[in-house]
């Protein structure tokens, strides 16, 4: 049995580096105290950095200020994996790659030994595109850990199918959604993306939002959002899918107690069988008739 734990997460203006050590030790602790195995933090939340440079009307800066502590990010979040035995998804921001000119959105993912690989943003919304100019990332990735494989859909990422089916191929049980929104119709995109993902692919969808404002960052002024942990709706499931979800637009954490042998279990005998019968669209998407009604 895996505990997730998934953060409804405020970007806060921080005085300084001090203050942001003690955030994140506070925040996982508080998840590994209430018996957290797998930790998720948002997309984006990692915009918070940037008040340490007293970046974030200016959002190129505010970009370059976050990457810029990406080394001293991982070091922190790799330590605090070691001390409490757990597996963290770290919260997203821009990173720029050797050689690159512009910045991806990356999210690290960290275990009790250290750093265990990341995960780009795959397709971006129309604020990265123009004017943020935040571009995809590399490839996606499966982490096989001990708590099992696992893949990550950062947020708009998560909306379209394909992505997630081959990340389900290649072996993950667990799809991670880290989101930042600032309307409650974009958090519903992302939120109804998460539990098809999990319908469709028999699979649990975790999601992990923003919340609050943060009107001294320009990128990340409004945030809205409620933290999930989705399955299929299915026996031996939740009839609504919902596993656990936090309070709309409040700080804190979902937590739920998920067994991956329940995956396998419906997948093998579920009341559907969308994920074996995945397949079958191919045969019937390859030629559809156009019927033209006369008159």
């Amino acid at each position: 049995m895996i505990r997730i734990a998934a953060a409804a997460y405020p970007i806060d203006q921080l005085a300084d580096w001090a203050a942001y050590t003690e955030k994140l030790a506070r925040w996982v602790g508080d998840a590994a105290g209430q018996g957290g195995d797998l930790i998720v933090f948002p997309e984006y939340g990692a915009m918070e950095l940037a008040a340490l440079d007293g970046a974030g009307s200016d959002r190129e800066a505010a970009a370059r200020a976050v990457a810029a502590r990406k080394e001293a990010v991982d070091a922190l979040h790799a330590e605090l994996a070691a001390a409490h035995g757990v597996h963290i998804l770290g919260a997203s921001g821009p990173v720029w790659t050797a050689g690159a000119e512009r910045p991806v959105n990356r999210a690290t993912f960290y275990g009790p030994r250290g750093v265990i690989g990341h995960q780009d943003k795959q397709i971006m919304v129309p604020y990265e595109r123009d004017p943020w100019n935040i571009v995809p990332g590399g490839p996606l990735h499966v982490f096989d850990t001990a708590l099992g494989r696992i893949g990550v859909l950062i947020c708009y990422d998560c909306e379209f199918p394909l992505l997630a089916r081959a990340l389900v191929d290649a072996g993950a049980q667990i799809l991670l959604v880290p989101s930042a929104t600032e309307t409650r119709a974009g958090f519903s995109r992302v939120r109804i993306g998460a539990m098809a993902r999990a319908l469709e692919n028999q699979c649990v969808t975790v999601q992990s939002p923003t919340v609050g404002p943060a009107a001294w960052c320009e990128p990340v002024e409004a945030n809205t959002g409620r933290a999930a942990i989705y399955g299929p709706p299915d026996r031996g499931w939740p009839d609504d899918g919902v596993l656990a979800e936090s309070d709309r637009d409040v700080p804190g954490w979902a937590i739920a107690d998920v067994g991956l042998d329940a995956v396998q279990r419906v997948r093998a005998a579920g009341g559907v069988r969308t994920h074996e019968h995945w397949p079958e669209q191919e045969q019937r998407v390859a030629t559809p008739v156009v019927t033209v009604r006369a008159g």
